[in-house]
């Protein structure tokens, strides 16, 4: 299951604010700047700081 690409368009970094891009095969959202890694689980991007890999 992917992401909704309206959705995608539209989300952020919540640390830094920075455009995050999307890791199809891994199900995850990268910031380019702060390089935490947000889950997508079930389609749905968890984009909590605590939820985020480094």
């Amino acid at each position: 299951m992917g992401i909704n690409i309206k959705l995608f368009k539209i989300l952020a970094c919540p640390l830094c604010k920075k455009k995050v891009s999307y890791d199809k095969k891994n199900q995850k959202l990268i910031c380019p700047k702060c390089k935490r890694k947000y889950p997508i689980r079930q389609g749905i991007p968890i984009m909590l700081i605590n939820e985020a890999e480094r």
